[in-house]
């Protein structure tokens, strides 16, 4: 006959051990729960020159986790729109907002645009002229072939008074159909953005460019001809990213990083080149 007392003792036993078990399993459960290791979230971001693609890898070092920036090099000034548009990549940083709306309104896009991040400082230069005053009437004019670059680059040449723009035509649609003055009698050409290097080489007169396309044959903004003063920042390059995810937590990480002290003491060191201006200030 088993003993009362042992079957109470041998069942405390067996329920303790139970116990045991649930406790060590919740604990493991808890543990696990409480992890902060975080899986690594990759944000695309497509660039194609320096120092665009050298922002988009310092922004790179200094986002916080568990992000993780992602440069995506293109060759072309449409690659890194067509990317964003087809959700490709995340952002893009190569173009300032007259550039992204003018795409916007040609392939019904939903490009936003975030944040000014530097002004270039373009303007025209010439293999021919050292100075304004002897540039001759009939010169050669090479003209970006995108409308709102083209528009910039009249606009500068009006600034100089070398030529007269309808003011009836929105100053950022302008072409070079709406030249109502044209003094000395200049002959436009209209070229792609990255062969306007060329055009100089080839020694046409006076060649609108971006410091970052110059540079690349020696030459800085201190070789300009004509330089523009864009006060309002109208043409700084900007973070662009789409509609539906502007205000998603891996942009706004993204946003954060390209305004970063890190970003904007690059940005100073180049300016002291005169090659650009930082667009923004750190904090706000």
């Amino acid at each position: 006959m088993i003993k009362k007392g042992l079957v109470l003792s041998s069942l405390a036993l067996l329920l303790a051990a139970c116990g045991t078990g649930d406790s060590d399993e919740s604990t493991e459960v808890a543990s696990s729960e409480g992890s902060t290791d975080q899986e690594e979230i990759v944000i695309k971001v497509a660039s194609h020159l320096p120092p665009m693609t050298d922002i988009v890898e310092i922004a790179g070092d200094v986002i916080e986790e568990p992000y993780k920036v992602e440069l995506v090099e293109v060759s072309d000034n449409i690659q890194y729109n067509e990317a964003l548009l087809n959700d490709e990549v995340d952002a893009n940083f190569a173009q300032h907002e007259p550039f992204m709306e003018k795409f916007n309104q040609e392939r019904e896009g939903d490009l936003v645009a975030l944040q000014t991040i530097y002004n270039p400082i373009v303007g025209f230069y010439s293999p021919v002229y050292d100075s304004v005053e002897e540039i001759e009437d009939g010169a050669e004019v090479a003209l970006p072939s995108d409308s709102s670059n083209e528009a910039r680059a009249l606009a500068i040449l009006e600034d100089y008074e070398l030529l007269t723009l309808d003011p009836e035509v929105n100053k950022y649609e302008v072409t070079a159909d709406d030249v109502t003055e044209n003094p000395h009698n200049f002959t436009f050409t209209h070229i792609d953005l990255l062969n306007l290097t060329g055009a100089y080489e080839d020694g046409v007169e006076l060649v609108f460019n971006y410091p970052t396309y110059i540079d690349s044959i020696g030459l800085t903004t201190e070789d300009a001809l004509i330089l523009e003063d864009d006060e309002d920042l109208t043409f700084a390059l900007q973070l662009i990213t789409r509609e539906d995810n502007q205000d998603s937590a891996e942009i706004q990480a993204l946003l954060k990083a390209f305004t970063s002290p890190e970003v904007h003491d690059y940005l100073d060191e180049l300016s002291e080149t005169g090659h650009l201006e930082p667009a923004f200030n750190v904090g706000e």
